[in-house]
């Protein structure tokens, strides 16, 4: 192990973020979310980085050779609409900096910035390279940036995702569980309420017959959740409703529960023959395993945190990330951003306390791996 690295200065990570989160860049605004990458593309070019524009928006930044490179994963999209700084602008108070898309995850991107800048700085780049790979729409399901996300993946030797680590601590990511997502259309018959109800078919009343059986395949102790988040349905209070929508958010621990309920719920069926099923959705992220190989990844970054000075745990949790997509690909490790809180809250924020020891710890982790 070399020399660990020395802590930034608050003061010179504090500009960078600063600039970014001054570009609100919700998922829905395309030109927004590009701003941001122009500046990181700015960052990067200075450091010598090769750039490439892939299709739907993502970018990518190859530092060194590039021979089974360490991909660091991060992404520009905000959950937060424009003009959400006049109400919420960016602002430090004591030890934490507060502002939209912070913690989640613009002081990530400024962290790999400041690792790549501490690494060039030092003589260079570690043997194979390292690629920082910007996606556009990670908090939206990644559909656009997944096969980029996949093919990078395939190529690394490690991936690192700076998504920050678990809310007011030093713990970083081992595990997400992957996250699925169902809508239920249930099609029925309208009539009059009131003059012939018996000629309707209620799209309702048969989506509260099914709402039970669908929270029944929730299994807690295998790490499943299943929950009826949305319901949309009727016309008028007079009208046998012939339409009723059911919105499901699926949370599963491994592959095989993701499997199990997803034909649990094509096997749904109406208990009255006029009422017609229709689903759509399914699994979206899968679930990123806790396996060995993260674990080798986890226990080589937290000997590297004891020689910062400090005390680095680990936990699996039921929120997805594109670390989902890289972790049955290559040997991943998620929650190396800014530690914090408030995630998609609107008292986000990053502590400054303790940001530059986890900069620093992605520092000597890029040059290790």
């Amino acid at each position: 192990m070399t020399s660990p690295a020395s802590l930034p200065d608050v003061a010179q990570l504090l500009p960078d973020l600063h600039q970014l989160v001054e570009i609100e860049s919700p998922s829905g605004d395309a030109q927004a979310i590009s701003r941001v990458m122009d500046v990181v593309e700015g960052w990067a070019r200075a450091l010598g980085a090769e750039v490439e524009n892939l299709a739907g928006g993502t970018r990518s930044f190859q530092f060194g050779e590039q021979q089974r490179p360490a991909l660091i994963l991060t992404h520009a999209d905000t959950v937060w609409p424009q003009g959400t700084l006049e109400g919420m602008p960016f602002r430090v108070e004591g030890d934490r900096v507060y502002g939209p898309g912070t913690y989640d995850m613009k002081a990530g991107i400024v962290s790999a910035i400041h690792a790549l800048r501490a690494l060039h700085a030092s003589g260079g780049w570690p043997l194979g390279g390292i690629r920082l790979l910007i996606t556009p729409d990670e908090e939206i399901g990644s559909h656009s940036s997944r096969a980029h996300i996949e093919a990078a993946a395939r190529q690394a030797r490690a991936v690192l995702v700076v998504e920050p680590p678990v809310a007011d601590t030093h713990a970083l990511k081992t595990g997400r569980k992957g996250v699925g997502s169902f809508v239920l259309t249930l099609h029925g018959v309208a009539s009059h309420a009131g003059n012939k109800p018996e000629e309707g078919a209620s799209a309702i009343a048969e989506a509260a017959r099914l709402i039970p059986a669908i929270h029944a395949l929730a299994q807690p102790e295998a790490g499943t959740t299943v929950s009826v988040g949305l319901i949309r349905g009727g016309s008028a209070v007079n009208v046998i409703p012939a339409r009723c929508t059911l919105e499901v958010d699926v949370r599963v621990s491994t592959l095989a529960e993701g499997e199990r309920v997803t034909a649990s719920m094509q096997a749904l069926t109406s208990s009255d023959p006029r009422v017609r099923l229709e689903l759509g959705g399914g699994l979206n992220r899968p679930p990123f395993e806790r396996g060995p190989q993260t674990l080798a990844l986890y226990a080589r970054a937290q000997a590297l945190a004891g020689s910062l000075g400090f005390q680095l745990s680990e936990a699996v949790v039921g929120g997805g990330s594109d670390g989902n997509f890289t972790a049955p690909l290559s040997p991943t490790l998620d929650g190396l951003g800014a530690p914090g809180d408030g995630a998609h809250a609107t008292h986000e924020h990053v502590r400054l306390d303790r940001w530059p020891q986890h900069v620093a710890l992605l520092t000597e982790l890029l040059r290790e791996v």
